[in-house]
């Protein structure tokens, strides 16, 4: 089997819109952490890494339908914070704050995970990363108030300051108090209270009797009828309050160096778990998506199938609910119901208008109701290799080739799928695409010329283990040529062995999978009496362009389309009865193969639930095992949690009787005599804090060190 050979192909992922996906993941992250994350979303092509990700956004998807959503509420990116620190930078109160919220949401994402860890291994797995900070949260807690203000037991020295700068504010007050009692001063005011301007005392004089009151000039009022002037009375005690107040912002500068070095000395350890707390949120964006658009987890095939049952386009989708984070603004009631009734979607990729997409549309009625995406059943690998969707050019044959590949790449993204359960992709180390008109007035290259630009660099790039989609193959030049042409690009993809869906409206090319045993014909369904595309894909089956038909429906004189017959009837031959026959055939025998599709994915469900419940009872058994034997090494002085007493109440064991099976425990100031099986021992976790895993090597900064010589 050959080897991953790098990224996808950025044009196909550009044609697909991978970025409205990445967007979608994005909205639903709790953080700029998930955020940044989501939108830098890749492709895998490991397939033990992909199912890993799947089966993380598996379980937090279940963990949030039990109620057991994870606090991330917080969580804030703090890295430049914390390189910053590393460096010896001093980070201000407010960018301090915001490190101590943040570890204090690492705290309780820590204590969610030990309280999933049984029932959800992998996520409660991502546990052996996240770093013990509670040292550095309750240090920066202690000197900062819930405004990030300093505060006064932050040191003694801070303390001692604040207490001198409130005995000389009020020494100040007490003086201007006194002047204000004075009638020759009260007469000069403008109102008979002083006030402040920046951190100097003020009274305010009018304009007009400036030159009786002795003093500074603070400032002065807009309309200029006011001056705020420093008497000379409280001159030596301002400026004795200036020089304290100067010591005090540096104390705070001193205890801010401080704070931050505690930061930059766990700066490693803190930087991984910041790495997990990413992934925790952007696997919680994932699973939200994946409950907001009923999506499951796909089997990923190790032999090559392409089986996708019920898949739903989910840009289509998104634009049908007018998902806020493609950016669509909320229709108006009358454009709402028009919308609704109509007979064609923008293209979710483009936003052009395309009557080519999968989506059911009720018939003219009072009160239509709302529009759906129909699902489609594809497969590739199991009989054929190649498919060629024919049909009507209103009938979602091009829907069909973008759900199938983006739900690929979807896939190898480490997401969940709009597909039914029972699908399976396997991993393709490249999709390449060529759908829609891609015509460069750049390069004064014509639709024909940029198509076959395009297929060329396809056929250069693509592998045995490549998906190739190919829209109107053999369109847009003499049809007899691009029949040949046409022929000649599926050889080639054939000889190459990579997994294949091409459309095409050139009737000759129907023909080529009844002589290709490693190909199939498909159409999508059309209702000749409506008019209109129902969209479901029947493979097996060879699509009608129906225009003779339609243009009957549409009333053209009837011996126009007589004489119209007749020359089909002489351009096809004897022929086509012949090959009706051997189509029917195949027909039949795909609507057996779908049955037995659909038989094996409901056997393989039934298996799946067995098999997880059979993997709950071990797990809980494994549990049991593990209490007992943790039970039985218990020791006075180990920490233990009483579950009656709650799991929040952890507490000591002081005494153990073994032959009662009775543990004296102590929670609080009070003790207990519990049943020894009654008791949850709380081993220690490893590595311990002050291992370099979870802190730095070293001693903890002291605020003595920061002292400034």
């Amino acid at each position: 089997m050959s080897q991953p050979r790098g990224d996808m192909d950025s044009h196909t992922l550009d044609l697909l819109g991978l970025d409205k996906i990445r967007a979608l993941v994005a909205a639903r992250a709790a953080c700029s952490l998930g955020k940044d994350a989501a939108r830098g979303l890749e492709p895998l092509q490991d397939p033990g890494e992909i199912h890993a990700k799947q089966a993380l956004t598996t379980e937090m998807a279940e963990a949030i339908i039990s109620g057991l959503q994870p606090p991330l509420g917080g969580l804030h990116d703090i890295r430049p914070l914390v390189r910053r620190a590393q460096v010896g930078a001093m980070l201000e109160a407010e960018e301090l704050a915001e490190v101590a919220e943040t570890l204090r949401s690492m705290g309780n994402l820590d204590a969610w995970l030990v309280r999933i860890g049984d029932r959800f291994p992998r996520l409660g797995g991502l546990r052996q990363e996240v770093g013990e900070f509670s040292g550095v949260s309750t240090a920066i807690e202690g000197c900062l108030d819930s405004r990030a203000k300093m505060l006064d037991s932050a040191s003694r020295r801070l303390a001692a300051l604040r207490r001198e700068i409130s005995q000389v504010e009020e020494r100040i007050q007490e003086t201007l108090r006194s002047m204000l009692r004075s009638p020759e001063i009260r007469r000069a005011l403008r109102y008979p209270n002083f006030t402040m301007v920046g951190h100097h005392y003020v009274i305010p004089v009018a304009k007009e009797h400036r030159g009786e009151i002795s003093g500074s000039v603070q400032r002065t009022s807009a309309s200029s009828e006011t001056v705020y002037i420093e008497p000379t009375a409280i001159a030596e005690k301002s400026a004795q309050l200036s020089y304290i107040r100067a010591r005090e912002a540096k104390e705070i500068r001193r205890i801010l160096r401080w704070l931050s070095a505690q930061v930059g000395q766990v700066g490693d350890a803190l930087l991984r778990t910041l790495v997990v707390m990413a992934e925790i949120d952007l696997i919680f964006a994932k699973a939200r998506y994946s409950l907001d658009y009923r999506m499951t987890a796909v089997d990923i095939s190790n032999d090559g199938k392409l089986v996708l049952r019920k898949a739903r386009h989910p840009l289509l989708e998104a634009i049908l609910r007018r998902d806020p984070a493609l950016g669509l603004e909320p229709l108006p009631a009358p454009q709402a119901q028009e919308a609704r009734g109509a007979a064609t979607e923008a293209d979710p990729v483009s936003g052009e208008a395309a009557s080519s997409e999968a989506v059911s549309v009720a018939s003219a009625s009072p009160a239509p109701r709302p529009r759906e995406v129909v699902p489609i059943d594809v497969h590739l690998g199991l009989r054929f290799r190649m498919l060629v969707i024919t049909g009507p050019n209103t009938g979602g044959k091009t829907v069909a080739l973008k759900t199938v590949g983006l739900l690929s790449i979807m896939s190898q993204m480490g997401l969940h799928i709009p597909a039914s359960q029972g699908s399976q992709l396997p991993v393709f180390d490249d999709v390449l695409a060529d759908i829609g008109d891609e015509q460069s007035l750049e390069q004064s290259l014509s639709t024909f010329s940029s198509h076959i630009r395009r297929i060329s660099e396809i056929i250069g790039k693509a592998s045995e283990r490549s998906l190739v989609l190919l829209d109107e193959l053999g369109a847009g030049t003499d049809p007899a040529e691009g029949a040949s042409l046409g022929r000649a690009i599926l050889d080639e993809l054939d000889s190459i062995g990579v997994l294949a869906m091409v459309t095409t409206h050139i009737g000759d090319l129907k023909t080529y999978a009844l002589s290709n045993p490693r190909a199939e014909n498909a159409a999508v369904e059309f209702d000749i009496e409506s008019l209109q595309p129902k969209y479901h894909v029947h493979i097996g089956d060879v699509g009608q362009s129906n225009a003779l038909k339609i243009a009957r429906r549409l009333s053209l004189p009837e011996h126009l389309v007589a004489r119209a017959e007749k020359y089909l009837e002489e351009q096809t031959g004897s022929s086509q009865p012949e090959w009706d026959m051997v189509a029917r055939m195949r027909k039949d025998a795909e609507e057996a193969r779908q049955a037995a599709i659909e038989a094996q994915a409901e056997a393989e469900l039934t298996r799946e639930a067995l098999a997880q419940q059979l993997e709950t009872l071990q797990r809980e058994s494994r549990r049991e095992d593990s209490l007992v034997e943790a039970r039985a090494r218990l020791q006075p002085g180990d920490r233990v949690v009483v579950p009656k007493m709650g799991y929040d109440r952890p507490g000591r064991v002081v005494k153990i009787d073994p032959r009662k099976r009775m543990a004296t425990v102590a929670i609080g100031h009070v003790t207990w005599n519990v049943a020894i099986d009654e008791l949850v021992p709380q081993s220690t976790r490893v590595p311990e804090p002050s291992a370099p895993a979870r802190g730095p090597r070293g001693k903890t900064p002291k605020l003595e060190d920061f002292d400034e010589k």
